[in-house]
Formats: structure tokens, C-alpha cells, sequence
């Protein structure tokens, strides 16, 4: 029988109106005017991107019993990532790698992805996002092992200071067998594609 955990992302409100004044504030602090028909809108869109951005869809983590007792690694690779900085508000974008050693549940494969995105809906750093996805699905399936890389491009660095465009950040984050056994640490990178 499956086992279900309702998700939520803890929102403290989202305030449209006041998001839309400041983004307003903001550009004419700039310099922009926002008078032009081109303009107008610019402020309630930014306002609404970011609370996109910053909002995640709530999500039932299900899982089932183990009944065949497998024990190889499971992979999802090539999540799509997107997430904002949380030191300039930029966007980073990329892929992630997440896998696990099941113990006696199995994991819905969609929930990777589901609780991927719960974490990367608010401002974060790349080292954070990674450490958070391995350590709630350490908590709440308690597998043998968990894995979980991330390769992004982050805005913050390609469009603005160094304009190091094209270079892209690579974390990783591995618990029990995946970190503490050199043959699955190994199919786990391996089979993420990570040994190029």
C-alpha cells in the first residue's frame, strides 16, 4: 500500500500589489521609466516572474513498500533546474542528477523531480539546493545511500562581473552507500554521465 506525504512550500504571502509598487520603485531608481506603452506593464510582470519564481507547487511524496527487496541504484537524470541567486536575484539554471538506493520503500520516480523543484523555488545558493535534496529524501525514505549533483549556469556570473559566459558549477551531495562505497559512488557518477 503506498505511503503518502503532503508537501507544502512555506510561503509567508505573496503581496502583488506591493511587489508590483516596488519593481516600479525600483526601475525608476534605475533610471527607467516605466511611462512608455512598451514599459507599462514591466512592473506587475516582474512582480508576477518572481512570484513564480519564488513559489513551488505542492506535491504528495508517495512511496511503496519494497516488495522485491531491489537494491540497485534508481536515477533520474537531466532534471531540469532553475532556481534565483540569493546573493544578486539573478537566475541559475541547468540540470540535476538525483538517485537513491532504495531500502524498503521505493520512491514514485516524478517525486525526484517534485521535490527538486520544492527546494529551487527561493532564493538559494547552488551548495545549499544540493545539500537539502539529499538530506530530505535521506529523511523521509531512508534509503541505503542517496546521490545528488547539480550543473548550472549561474546569471549572476555569466551576465555580470567576470562574464564568465558558458562556464557552469558542478555540487555534489552523497550519503551512505553512494558516498561510503567506491564502486556505487562510482556507478553513480557513471551512469549520470559525470566520468566525460
Amino acid at each position: 500500500m503506498p505511503v503518502s506525504l503532503h508537501v507544502v512550500h512555506e510561503s509567508q504571502g505573496v503581496d502583488l500589489v506591493a511587489a508590483e509598487r516596488a519593481a516600479e520603485d525600483f526601475l525608476r531608481a534605475l533610471g527607467i521609466s516605466t511611462d512608455s506603452p512598451n514599459l507599462r506593464a514591466t512592473p506587475r510582470r516582474m512582480a508576477q516572474a518572481y512570484a513564480d519564481l519564488f513559489t513551488s507547487r505542492p506535491f504528495d511524496l508517495t512511496t511503496f513498500p519494497n516488495d522485491e527487496g531491489y537494491d540497485e541504484l534508481v536515477l533520474a537524470r537531466g532534471l531540469p533546474v532553475r532556481s534565483v541567486c540569493e546573493h544578486h536575484l539573478l537566475p541559475f539554471t541547468g540540470v540535476a542528477h538525483i538517485g537513491y538506493m532504495p531500502g524498503d520503500h521505493i520512491l514514485g520516480l516524478s517525486k525526484l523531480a517534485r521535490v527538486l523543484e520544492h527546494f529551487a523555488c527561493r532564493p538559494q545558493v547552488q551548495e545549499r539546493l544540493t545539500k537539502q535534496i539529499a538530506e530530505w529524501l535521506g529523511e523521509h525514505l531512508n534509503p541505503k545511500g542517496v546521490g545528488v549533483v547539480i550543473e548550472a549556469e549561474h546569471s549572476c556570473m555569466t551576465l555580470r562581473g567576470v562574464q564568465a559566459t558558458g562556464s557552469s558549477t558542478v555540487t555534489s551531495s552523497l550519503s551512505g552507500l553512494l558516498r561510503d562505497d567506491p564502486s556505487s559512488r562510482q556507478e553513480f557518477f557513471a551512469l549520470a554521465g559525470l566520468h566525460r
